[in-house]
């Protein structure tokens, strides 16, 4: 016999305003089960799973859980209000009997002390720090929603381990297939308001997903069919009969309301890359580049070829400098030592993974068209912009909708949008599978395979790098680089481990150390630079400013959460958003002066 679920919702109902957004689902959670929670974007993930924590309160449904069961959340939010550090924030949440050690252990896995100040944390520390949180009691059910968000592949693998060897029964929302293929062993996929249940692994998902789909498809042609023979019946009946069955007329009323209410599958994403002319073989050739910061080696002595029709992927831990291999190998950061050469007739299209190109004054509209009249260009082709905005899952009242007010997830697929509509033939994508779902990656994998150009791309999603990458560059420590054949996985099969943290990578060859110090020792004045007193005054100062910037963020963005004030007050609204531009701008520039600032009194101290 089963044993009774630790938690169980039923016939869980949720209406946003008139639209419903769960019409009756169920969720049944036993000891040691491990579910994954499957759904598009805006389906109500999230939300189930909030109410099964009970952070969020339903409409109408059962909610279950057996007394003395802990339950332990990860939001993709977390508050971290009213807690003097890091480590109070972990301890609040063990229960009578917990190990305190857990605390300390999981946050230093996780890259933090236990001292720092929650009000300083950027966003990924504080999923961090919440994830250490929900882990540490080891509880009876474990609900994570995102939990690889902000973490690199080294915490993504940790972290595989450290659930892997819970007893905890787990509910699990992710983005990353290979994260859900190796944690869960049964699926919920929430659909158009209901749940369906599978008692298989993700990597069945699919398979599942399309039969279920076109069982519905058949479905719904009986149903017509069946309405359309009801339908001749009424009129073309026995003539006799002067009065009409009433349980007939009855039960074709069912029936066209039943097709009223049938909620057809949400569309896919309708990906087209606009590509440009052919660029020449080689596109990039970069020789013995070099790059440092101070001390720091960030590259040493890199070398590689891409030609025409690569899928180049690069991976390392969060710090290693991927980005600024990326810059150079791109031309839009010159190396220290080498040289880096650009084929002819490349047209390169970015995409960065902190959304900066986008311009949160802009409508949705206005960022595909560039404020140039309502159609966008694609393939050389004109598409009304409305008609563009469907292909990526935009609804048609959206397109007025400030950049502002989008979510993580549609912020990806506007720049991907606006991207796929810029002729290129070098695509540059630093981590473009966040906040995408499942079948916007699907999709976004047909296309990189499709397209005829090439393509680089950093990215943590090693299920996404074994599909599109032709070969993978890998950090190997101490700014060492290395290029090998295939995917993720080939990497690993070649190097015989995955990418490691960087405090965990191993020692450099013997001679390297002396090798890549050299340079910079020649490369320094013979005078070390000094601090002086007003340096000294701004260092200590800048804490202060920073706090007052991030107060004044916080403040405007509350302004703008407003959902009224844009239509109300547009004057207003576009004042905050200007406001809060030049405050986020002042927070970057402040904190880059103050890491200047501390590297080199460290450097004078040194």
């Amino acid at each position: 016999m089963a044993p009774p679920p630790l938690l169980l919702l039923q016939d869980t109902r949720l209406n946003f305003g008139t639209t419903p957004l769960l019409k009756g689902a169920t969720l049944s959670v036993s000891p040691g089960e491990r579910l994954a929670l499957i759904g598009r974007n805006g389906s109500g993930k999230s939300t189930l799973l909030k109410i099964a924590a009970g952070e969020a309160q339903a409409d109408g449904g059962t909610r279950f859980v057996q007394p003395g069961a802990t339950v332990r959340y990860l939001p993709q939010e977390p508050d971290l209000t009213g807690y003097a550090s890091t480590l109070a924030y972990v301890e609040d949440g063990l229960t009578a009997g917990d190990d305190p050690y857990r605390a300390h252990y999981l946050l230093a896995e996780l890259g933090l002390t236990g001292e720092e100040d929650p009000r300083t944390l950027s966003g990924g520390e504080a999923r961090r720090c919440a994830l250490a949180r929900a882990l540490a009691p080891s509880p009876d059910i474990l609900l994570l929603d995102e939990p690889t968000n902000h973490l690199d592949l080294p915490a993504i693998e940790w972290l595989e381990k450290e659930i892997g060897g819970l007893r905890s029964a787990l509910v699990l929302i992710s983005h990353d297939r290979r994260f859900l293929e190796n944690l869960t062993r049964e699926m919920v996929w929430l659909d158009r308001g209901v749940t369906r249940r599978l008692a298989r692994g993700f990597a069945h998902f699919e398979t599942w997903r399309d039969e279920v789909l076109e069982q519905e498809e058949r479905d719904a042609h009986k149903l017509d069919r069946q309405i359309g023979r009801e339908e001749d019946w009424m009129r073309y009946g026995v003539t006799a009969r002067r009065k009409r069955n009433v349980r007939r007329v009855g039960e074709l009323a069912q029936l066209r309301q039943t097709r009223r209410d049938r909620r057809a599958a949400q569309g896919g994403v309708k990906m087209a890359v606009s590509e440009g002319e052919a660029s020449g073989t080689l596109v990039i050739a970069a020789e013995g580049i070099r790059k440092a910061y101070g001390d720091r080696v960030v590259v040493e002595s890199f070398s590689t070829r891409i030609i025409r029709g690569d899928r180049v992927g690069i991976v390392g831990p969060n710090g290693a400098g991927k980005t600024t291999l990326l810059s150079m190998l791109t031309g839009t950061l010159a190396p220290d030592e080498g040289t880096v050469r650009l084929g002819t007739n490349l047209d390169m299209v970015t995409l960065d993974q902190k959304r900066q190109a986008l311009d949160p004054n802009t409508t949705l509209s206005e960022a595909l068209t560039g404020k140039r009249g309502d159609q966008v260009w694609v393939n050389g082709q004109p598409r009304h912009v409305i008609g563009y905005m469907k292909d990526f899952l935009f609804l048609p009242e959206q397109a007025r909708t400030p950049v502002s007010a989008l979510s993580g997830g549609e912020r990806g697929r506007l720049l991907l949008a606006r991207a796929f509509a810029t002729p290129s033939n070098l695509m540059v994508l630093d981590e473009p599978t966040n906040d995408l779902d499942l079948e916007t990656l699907d999709l976004l994998q047909e296309q990189i395979a499709e397209y005829a150009g090439t393509v680089i791309v950093v990215s943590h999603d090693r299920d996404f790098l074994d599909r599109v990458a032709t070969n993978t560059i890998a950090w190997e420590g101490e700014g060492r680089w290395q290029d090998y054949a295939g995917g993720y996985t080939d990497m690993v099969t070649q190097r015989g481990h995955g990418v490691r943290a960087r405090e965990e990578a191993g020692a450099k060859p013997a001679g390297t150390a002396t090798a890549t110090a050299k340079p910079a020792a020649a490369a320094a004045p013979a005078a070390r630079k000094k601090m002086t007193f007003k340096d000294q005054h701004e260092l200590e100062a800048l804490p202060a400013r920073i706090r007052k910037l991030e107060a004044e963020v916080a403040k405007l963005k509350e302004i703008i959460a407003d959902p009224g004030l844009y239509t109300r007050d547009r004057a207003r609204f576009d004042k905050a958003m200007e406001m809060l531009a030049r405050a986020e701008a002042g927070i970057a520039q402040a904190e880059e002066r103050w890491l200047e600032l501390e590297m080199l009194k460290e450097d004078v101290a040194g």
